[in-house]
């Protein structure tokens, strides 16, 4: 028995040995360079999956903004077009004022009194006129507050006329408010 040289088997198991540890070394490098590249990939798929994702979303918001410029252009158009609408209603429901406040002028005129001003601005009439005497500018100024379409009669100034003291007419300045009303309540009036 002390023939049987052992080394060479020693030898054969650690050289054995050792290609199983740079087989199990390679191997492992292998499957982490496998696992590195997978998760490489991975993560750059969905890295291009969220770019797209974004491209989608800033292409949809410039789409969005675009339409809501849209909007913002009609809107516009739509206040200017319900201002111009208002102002044509107004002017509509209002167009029959002029004729009635002419008519009352001049039903509501006593004998004995004048006009000779008439200034509107806005609802307020502004009126100057010469009168026999002061009773007939009262009497003016009640059939006018008794009118439908005027009211408010504001006397604000009656004297003597300064050009000529043999008359004996009263000069007078009378503010009044018109009221307008609209085509509805006019039409509801005539009916009457």
């Amino acid at each position: 028995m002390a023939g049987i040289n052992l080394l060479p088997w020693r030898e054969a198991a650690r050289k054995k040995s050792q290609q199983q540890f740079v087989m199990s070394i390679v191997g492992a490098v292998a499957l982490g360079a496998a696992v590195v590249g997978a998760g490489y990939t991975y993560m750059e798929g969905r890295i291009s999956y969220q770019n797209e994702r974004n491209a989608y979303i800033a292409k949809e918001i410039k789409r969005l903004d675009k339409a809501i410029n849209e909007i913002k252009t009609l809107d516009a158009n739509r206040k200017a077009l319900l201002d111009r609408i208002a102002v044509i209603e107004r002017l509509q429901s209002t167009r029959p004022g002029i004729v009635h406040l002419f008519d009352e002028m001049v039903n509501a005129l006593p004998k004995g009194l004048y006009l000779t001003e008439l200034k509107q601005e806005g609802n307020k009439i502004k009126l100057q006129g010469k009168a026999e005497s002061s009773a007939r500018v009262s009497s003016y100024m009640n059939r006018l507050n008794s009118s439908p379409w005027l009211s408010s009669s504001d006397l604000s100034t009656i004297k003597v006329d300064d050009k000529d003291k043999d008359s004996r007419l009263r000069f007078f300045k009378l503010n009044v408010t018109q009221l307008l009303k609209s085509n509805g309540e006019e039409e509801t009036q005539n009916g009457n």
